[in-house]
């Protein structure tokens, strides 16, 4: 359990370059989790008439003509507010993910993917369940628990490609935990 929470050296953190790669990496995610659920939607028609977001605003008290908003683009009626969520929840993470990884390197476990299947277990089998913004996990469809259980691991696999690439990109050093030198490797 202590390497699991084992640090890197302060003088090699770079907390400003992780907020500006977060800020890309979460955006970036935003619309790798997009196109998952395109060949893979997590609801039926039917659920999906309001979608979790919406009902979310709906839970907290935001008015039907803000949680079910919509923008019209090239004939479709969007959901404006659910992409706002979308792209929040994704932006927020991608930031947290990044602040987080230059301290522990531990969250990148399995680049990253072991974290997108916490964030799947506690927000779509726990919490959400739990306030009623979607059904029971046993109620739900294998095919929601299998888009958003491996759409989370995309999702956050994908910050992490973005959050490495850029990182060492605008730093050019790996990253705080990876030895800079042979004699580093072997203490």
């Amino acid at each position: 359990m202590s390497k699991l929470f084992e640090t890197t050296d302060p003088s090699r953190r770079h907390y400003k370059t992780a907020l500006i790669v977060g800020l890309i990496a979460g955006a970036f995610s935003a619309i790798v989790k997009f196109g998952w659920e395109v060949p893979f939607p997590p609801r039926t028609p039917e659920r999906n008439a309001i979608n979790p977001p919406q009902t979310l605003l709906q839970q907290i008290g935001f008015p039907d003509d803000v949680a079910l908003a919509t923008i019209h683009f090239n004939g479709w009626d969007l959901p404006i507010a659910s992409f706002i969520i979308h792209f929040g929840f994704a932006i927020f993470f991608g930031l947290l993910y990044c602040i987080v990884a230059e301290k522990y390197p531990k969250i990148k476990l399995w680049q990253g993917a072991a974290f997108g299947f916490f964030l799947w277990i506690f927000f779509h089998v726990l919490l959400m369940p739990l306030m009623g913004t979607v059904p029971a996990p046993w109620d739900q469809p294998w095919q929601e628990h299998f888009s958003e259980a491996f759409g989370h691991i995309i999702w956050l696999w994908s910050i992490e490609i973005v959050r490495r690439d850029l990182r060492n990109r605008m730093l050019h050093v790996p990253d705080p935990e990876v030895p800079l030198t042979v004699a580093d490797a072997h203490r």
